[in-house]
């Protein structure tokens, strides 16, 4: 019976209903974007880190991976020192580096990755096959609409431009053996892949043996951070970074996000509270009568309040479930906006839809339709039957 005086109440000023409805749905969207944003970067991270099961990093020391052009030296020696260690179960070295490509009259620059093609974990083979000889080469889909190649092309790659002479220290003829999509490469970013000896010798006597990251895999069971702590005692001249010091990395250079997430899920969550607030109030100000009655013939005070309180519920829900559907359509659109930023692997999702999201948005506003339904329902409640019936037939 609650349910079903709660329903008609609402019924009866539809227009109104619906409108309130309507802003509750964007408060809703706009609180599940901003929960959503505030866990998706951080789980998004992390799943991107531990998708190739990766554990540690290794870089020069100070930086983060590709931060700098600084390289690690003695990538032979390095590898030989992290062998001893039994719980380390797979070593793969990369190196980082720009070259360029001559097309026609042009010279195309790209990023390039030298890396040991049996322990990578940088790219997805997507067609083709990987650089397996030092001749060959593989890219990602804009290298390949920026320079109008195709699987199989031989590609003048060149590095080392000397501004002043307008002449390359090196260069090589590889085939393009395969198209790659890479894992940590931004959007629009063009990119290459080849074997790390390759690129150290495209780099000259300087890069001979360098490095730029060592990403390492640590077997089951294994303590990861006891063995990120034996490599850093051990080998001060490197940064280890494991996942959970990458993502506390993270979280200070991204902390704004998750600043201005918090703010506007406030914002969002109170404004749903006044509007359901606001309705149920005026709704219940225009029924003093009728409640008035409902308390004379013997509908207990309880019951009032429930049915006050279920209105604000109603409400609350059914925009908190239209919101859903709209917020899920913001947060898609303003992910593609932010995965855009410069630098950024194009992989983070800012707006990850997780459940245990959906459900806190929703309980959030089930809980303001409580809350909004609370003050005017015990105040029509409580309301002095007889003096109300009076003023009421006077009106």
């Amino acid at each position: 019976m609650r349910f079903a005086l709660a329903w008609s109440s609402l019924r009866r000023h539809a227009t109104r209903t619906l409108l309130a409805t309507l802003g509750v749905a964007v408060a809703a969207a706009m609180l599940l974007d901003m929960v959503m944003m505030s866990t998706g970067m951080r789980e998004s991270f992390r799943s991107l880190l531990l998708s190739r099961g990766f554990q540690l990093r290794l870089a020069p020391n100070g930086t983060l991976p590709f931060d700098t052009d600084a390289t690690i030296e003695n990538t032979s020696g390095i590898i030989a020192f992290l062998r001893r260690n039994p719980d380390v179960t797979t070593i793969s070295p990369v190196l980082g580096g720009t070259i360029h490509v001559s097309r026609g009259n042009r010279e195309i620059t790209s990023a390039a990755l030298g890396v040991d093609t049996r322990v990578q974990g940088d790219y997805e083979l997507l067609s083709g096959r990987d650089p397996a000889a030092p001749n060959a080469i593989v890219a990602n889909d804009d290298f390949f609409r920026a320079t109008g190649a195709h699987i199989g092309d031989t590609l003048t790659v060149s590095t080392g431009y000397d501004a002043e002479t307008r002449v390359f220290s090196s260069s090589l003829r590889m085939v393009l053996t395969g198209r790659v999509r890479f894992l940590y490469g931004a959007a629009n970013q063009l990119a290459t892949a080849m074997q790390l000896a390759t690129l150290q010798e495209l780099g000259g006597p300087s890069r001979k043996n360098d490095a730029s990251l060592f990403m390492i895999r640590v077997r089951d069971g294994a303590n990861v951070e006891q063995t990120r702590a034996w490599i850093e005692v051990r080998l001060p001249a490197v940064s280890v970074i494991s996942t959970e010091t990458a993502l506390a990395q993270v979280d200070k250079r991204l902390s704004y996000f998750r600043q201005l997430a918090v703010i506007l899920g406030s914002v969002s969550l109170f404004v749903g509270f006044l509007l359901v607030t606001t309705l149920v109030t005026v709704s219940v100000n225009e029924r003093i009568g009728e409640i008035a009655v409902m308390r004379a013939i013997g509908i207990s005070r309880a019951h009032v309040v429930q049915q006050i309180v279920l209105e604000g519920v109603a409400i609350s829900v059914i925009g908190a479930a239209a919101g859903l559907l709209l917020g899920l359509a913001t947060g898609r659109y303003l992910n593609g906006i932010l995965s855009s930023f410069p630098g950024l692997p194009q992989a983070i999702d800012f707006f990850l839809f997780q459940p245990k999201s959906a459900w806190t948005a929703l309980g959030l506003l089930a809980l303001s339709g409580i809350a909004a339904g609370v003050y005017p329902s015990f105040r029509a409640a409580s309301l002095p039957i007889a003096t109300t019936l009076r003023q009421e037939a006077i009106a």
